[in-house]
């Protein structure tokens, strides 16, 4: 007994010494708090996407109330866009380290009140500060939507959750120009930056009393990727400013585009190689050995460069050459924004059925895409918006059956735990594809429109039968160059969809959907 006694006292301290490592906590129980959480998430987000697209869009009539140049409020929107962009990347590890819910909160706090703060900014570099750190408590958001659909929705609804993230990349976006023109048509420009404080408090509420409260991990800064920090936060930035700023600056005829794309794609790389070996990184690189997963983010890149080419190439001619504002504009946005409160839940129930195979549900959507587009070639300069109505009518449905069935291949089989790893991949493509739609865009619409004016002048030139000192000739001159622009800008949009059709018979493997609906 006695040794029994001291053996039992000697391991006694051992065991207090050592513990047995605590088993993970179950999941919560799907219910309706879970739900409000979910739908607070997804408000928050929606509230990030819309500041970006609204504040962008009614730039003129914010640097008119600011008294801020052009030159000043293309660096404020390219500040903004690196910083959100970079959020995205590091968010999904704060987000497990501090918890899921904590993370959320701080974030949807500090957004809030940098946006309330902006239009009280006393000069433009206060403004440019408080932008720049408005865009990493925005950029923080998206990723926590899909962790908390990975995380706590149950097999059967899973798609659904995510058709709400689809709604940021959809519904979001074309809600923008709207929204724009609201705020500085008949409220006041500072509603761009105050009409995500309602929301974004409402948005609190849903995840304060929703979302479970998970411990606090801090050992994990024993294993904190510094390197990976200090390599990818200045790489992803100078990437996203060089895209921004290129065609300003004539791309590489400017020796700092040349220093920041240079510069950022050296350190991009530097960085990947650092996170290959990381035991605790922030992007998992042996993902990509998973072939669907690989071909959601090159096929979403693309999507996502189709979709804002849709946004900004009919608000850009309508403006040019029949002079819309924003508000004018809006019905031609809002006429896909709103139905994809009904196409987005419709797609999921379409790919959540199991004899449906989601590669050809994201074939079709493609394919009506580039029917939208290739309609769009037809363009003439007495289009005016209701021309463009047709055309978007193909992307109601074809926007949604073309961003869910990704989301669906990317996460088909993959565990809780490769959850924030997938939010950090798929958040950093869309906003990455978002800078570069914006700089493809500005570099394609700057080389058209002067080779169709150069060719315009020189064929009238060459026209005995033209008189060069003709009224308005100048005018209409500019009206066909913007005109043929457009259709090629269309052209090319739909040449990119039909791309990315080729590649589905070849890359992805047919998945099925975790629990098919009856």
């Amino acid at each position: 007994m006695t040794s029994l006694a001291a053996t039992a006292g000697v391991a006694a301290p051992a065991a207090a010494a050592a513990p047995a490592p605590a088993k993970p906590a179950a999941p919560p129980a799907f219910g309706p708090r879970i739900v409000v959480g979910l739908v607070g998430v997804l408000l928050a987000v929606l509230c990030a996407g819309l500041n970006e697209m609204v504040t962008k869009m009614a730039l003129a009539d914010i640097r008119g109330g600011m008294g801020i140049g052009a030159d000043e409020g293309s660096w404020l929107v390219a500040l903004y866009s690196a910083t959100s962009v970079s959020a995205m990347a590091f968010a999904p590890w704060c987000s497990v380290t501090f918890s899921l819910r904590r993370f959320t909160l701080c974030a949807i706090g500090a957004f809030a009140v940098l946006g309330l703060l902006c239009p009280f900014a006393p000069n433009q570099e206060t403004l440019m500060v408080l932008r720049t750190l408005q865009g990493f408590a925005g950029g923080a958001l998206p990723p926590m939507l899909m962790s908390v659909a990975l995380r706590f929705l149950p097999p059967g609804i899973k798609l659904y959750g995510l058709a709400g993230y689809a709604l940021t990349a959809t519904f979001g976006p074309s809600l923008g120009l709207p929204l724009a023109g609201l705020w500085t048509e008949y409220v006041g420009w500072q509603w761009a930056f105050w009409q995500i404080i309602v929301p974004s408090l409402l948005a609190m509420a849903c995840v304060a009393w929703g979302l479970p409260q998970d411990p606090l991990r801090l050992e994990r800064f024993k294993q904190f990727d510094w390197r990976g920090l200090l390599l990818g936060l200045p790489a992803i930035c100078s990437i996203v400013i060089g895209l921004s700023q290129g065609d300003r600056y004539g791309w590489f005829n400017s020796p700092l585009i040349c220093w920041l794309l240079g510069g950022g794609l050296a350190l991009l790389v530097l960085f990947m190689i650092n996170e290959w070996s990381h035991p605790l990184p922030f992007f998992k690189l042996q993902m990509l050995t998973n072939r669907n997963l690989t071909h959601a983010l090159i096929t979403l890149g693309g999507v996502l460069v189709v979709l804002s080419a849709v946004i900004i190439i009919p608000s850009s001619f309508l403006a040019q050459i029949q002079g819309y504002r924003p508000a004018q504009t809006g019905p031609v946005m809002l006429l896909v924004a709103l139905p994809q409160l009904l196409a987005l839940p419709l797609t999921a129930a379409l790919c959540n059925i199991r004899a449906v195979d989601c590669r050809w549900v994201l074939a079709t959507g493609l394919g009506m895409l580039a029917i939208s587009c290739f309609g769009g070639t037809f363009v003439t300069s007495q289009w005016i918006r209701d021309n463009f109505y047709v055309l978007q009518l193909f992307q109601i449905f074809g926007q949604p059956m073309a961003v869910i069935p990704l989301l669906m291949l990317a996460t088909g089989g993959m565990t809780p735990q490769d959850g924030p790893f997938a939010s950090a991949w798929f958040n950093t493509i869309k906003g990455l594809a978002s800078v570069v739609a914006a700089g493809v865009l500005d570099a394609l619409t700057t080389s058209r429109r002067h080779f169709h004016s150069n060719m315009l002048v020189d064929n009238l030139g060459n026209s005995p039968l033209v008189d060069g000192n003709a009224a308005g000739l100048a005018k209409r001159i500019h009206e066909q160059a913007v005109v043929l622009t457009s259709a090629d800008l269309y052209l090319c949009m739909a040449l990119l969809a039909l791309a990315l059709i080729v590649l589905i018979p070849f890359v992805p493997t047919r998945i099925y959907p975790p629990r098919a609906v009856a």
